[in-house]
């Protein structure tokens, strides 16, 4: 098969060439404008791949997701789901008959499965069961689906007029987004297309994940937590259940860490799955690790385990002779494989971009999910190692200039070498600029060379923007991720000051006017940092917490808490040291901005109001900014609109 598109590097980079010659600066504004890319699923003659294109209705103030389908031949582009209503989790059905996809419209019982045929017509409602289906794949012979069903709420009964109370007697009982939880579960259900008959395949206080189908069509593969007391641990294992009803349950892995993702081989005879690195009920500070094993559970191997490197995405190559997956490494994330013959990993692809959702086609080569500093996710083939661009929807930015960005290193006082990247308004900076520590949040996580549309906006407003990695930040191995453990606040801060007087002493950073900022872990490192150094004139502390006791049993973090700290109770002093912004915020001499979502139940507002009032209480300028119907990632496009202005103004008045 023969790709009709453009050569690699001129598909790859297309908009950082483009955007050499630009009309306009990127500017809040066009976060209304990126396209979000994602679910890829090739159909089963390799000669498409249908996916989920997400994109902004201003008129609604919403974002609205859509099924596309772009030719792996071609060139064709073909949206295939229009309207109001979203549309996700694309899945062909083997036999090729048949798109199907999740969505609500029409129906009262939450998203349903829909089905197009591939021989033309409207898309029908397959389903209409009542529980939200979170998730399903097609059986090898396209006969049945298993589905993913959360029990319904009120039993599936309509909601009374009056809300009833809300009875809670369970150790983890609210999570964002979801609010406070029900005892609701999520089961395995066995659909049957012909008849569209529903058998239950489990039930019971437990929950279930990505199912896969083996591929004789006999069993389920999937993973769940079935210890004891489930809510105090994070141990999932994989198991296989008959996909029949009543059918046999048969426990494949025993690993007291998480085992997750279960993935078989086309031929039948392996399994590969994800597996924490620690074999432990819980760690904040973890990073996944490649495994594969027979498929009766026998003969389990740790692949990546010498790496020390976090994985994911893993994905069989159609010919069972070789595993994908993407590896985080100190800002990149790439492409690498796993071949069975040689017992050997090797590098696929990588670069100063990120490469995420492998996905099979043809014998050996990938579809995967690529973002650049100057380019939002699009798709593209991997074929013998080399990047082929399939789709094209950030084309808007073609007229925008974007900020410069290069990687640099800094060394802590201590001696540790930190890894950051750089934002600037343009290549070659001449002059001192205002500066704006921008920090990632987690801490788990990594800034890396993708598009990042608030660092944009910051650079392209006349600032130095850096990003950097911390202690605590995966890609650089478990001992430098697990460094900050019970000891927040610390470390980090060391980095992050180290970051700053290296980019103040090449001369890219004005010493006299330096900000800093962050949402989630980032604004609870912006608190610390401005506890222990004044030199910054302005911060913004988005989503964030000081006074970490008052945190336990109002977040999501009580499992966290308990297996790091230990209770408040048993461990009063490390809570309290944990909390010095707080109990410290006289030092504190920066004005600062406080944000929150009113709906954050991930970091509640408690914490943002906490230290409004220590710094109110102080004397300093200082702003309080709260979103209505907001959680800890804002879902309304003016509000994520109106948030970067407001970045624009805080600091501009203080740094400018």
């Amino acid at each position: 098969m023969k790709f009709f598109l453009l050569p690699t590097a001129i598909c790859a980079f297309s908009t950082l060439v483009l955007a050499q010659s630009p009309q306009r600066h990127f500017k809040p504004e066009d976060v209304l404008s990126e396209k979000n890319l994602s679910d890829p699923r090739v159909s089963p003659d390799d000669k498409w791949v249908a996916y989920v294109l997400s994109e902004v209705d201003t008129a609604k103030d919403k974002s609205v997701s859509h099924l596309w389908m772009q030719s792996l031949t071609n060139g064709e582009s073909i949206e295939l789901t229009h309207g109001s209503d979203d549309a996700t989790a694309p899945r062909w059905s083997p036999d090729g008959k048949y798109l199907s996809f999740l969505s609500p419209r029409d129906s009262k019982n939450g998203s349903q499965i829909w089905v197009m045929d591939r021989r033309g017509g409207e898309a029908k409602k397959l389903t209409d069961i009542k529980g939200d289906i979170n998730g399903y794949e097609w059986s090898p012979d396209a006969s049945k689906l298993v589905l993913l069903i959360q029990d319904p709420e009120n039993n599936g009964k309509e909601e009374p007029k009056t809300p009833l109370p809300i009875r809670i007697d369970s150790y983890h009982f609210k999570q964002d987004i979801d609010g406070y939880l029900h005892h609701l579960h999520t089961h395995l259900y066995l659909f049957d297309f012909a008849s569209q008959k529903v058998d239950t395949l489990t039930k019971g206080n437990t929950d279930e994940q990505a199912p896969q189908w083996s591929p004789d069509g006999k069993l389920i593969a999937f993973n769940s937590n079935h210890t004891v007391d489930p809510e105090k641990n994070d141990n999932n294992d994989i198991f296989t259940i008959e996909a029949k009803p009543n059918g046999q349950l048969h426990q494949l892995t025993t690993w007291k860490g998480h085992d997750i993702n279960p993935k078989w081989s086309p031929d039948g005879k392996y399994i590969a799955y994800l597996r924490s690195t620690s074999d432990v009920d819980y760690i904040m500070y973890e990073q996944d690790v490649l495994c594969i094993m027979d498929a009766d559970g026998n003969k389990n191997k740790a692949i990546t385990l010498q790496m020390d490197r976090p994985v994911a995405t893993q994905e069989w190559s159609k010919d069972s002779k070789s595993i994908a997956f993407t590896v985080t490494d100190d800002r990149r994330n790439y492409l690498a494989q796993y071949t069975l013959a040689t017992k050997k990993v090797s590098t696929v692809n990588s670069g100063d971009y990120g490469i995420a959702s492998v996905v099979s086609f043809m014998a050996s080569s990938w579809i995967v999910e690529l973002s650049t500093p100057y380019l939002p996710v699009e798709l593209f083939a991997v074929e013998n190692g080399k990047l082929h661009q399939l789709t094209h929807h950030q084309a808007w930015l073609k007229d925008v200039k974007l900020a410069h960005v290069e990687g640099f290193n800094s060394v802590s006082k201590d001696g540790t070498h930190v890894s950051g990247l750089l934002y600037t308004p343009d290549s070659i900076t001449t002059k001192k600029l205002p500066f704006i520590l921008y920090i990632h949040g987690g801490p788990v996580g990594q800034d890396d060379y993708t598009f990042d549309d608030i660092r944009q906006t910051l650079a392209l407003e006349g600032y130095a923007v850096a990003a950097v990695n911390y202690r605590g930040s995966n890609g650089r191995g478990l001992d430098y991720c697990k460094a900050i453990f019970a000891d927040w606040g610390n470390k980090e801060v060391t980095d992050l000051l180290g970051a700053v007087d290296e980019l103040v002493k090449r001369g890219v950073a004005d010493p006299d006017h330096l900000g800093i900022g962050g949402w989630s872990y980032g604004s609870i490192l912006t608190d610390y940092t401005i506890a222990t150094d004044t030199r910054f004139k302005a911060a913004i502390a988005g989503a964030g917490s000081a006074l970490q006791t008052s945190m336990y049993g109002i977040d999501e973090y009580v499992l966290q808490y308990d297996n790091e700290l230990g209770p408040p109770w048993k461990s009063q002093e490390k809570w309290i040291n944990l909390s010095y912004p707080f109990f410290h915020a006289d030092r504190i001499k920066t004005p600062v901005m406080f944000m929150s979502g009113l709906k954050d139940f991930n970091v509640p507002t408690a914490g943002s109001e906490q230290m409004y009032m220590a710094v109110k209480g102080q004397g300093l300028q200082t702003e309080l900014i709260l979103y209505p119907n907001q959680y800890h990632e804002f879902t309304v496009p003016s509000y994520q609109v109106d948030r970067l202005k407001r970045y624009l103004a805080w600091y501009n008045k203080f740094l400018k």
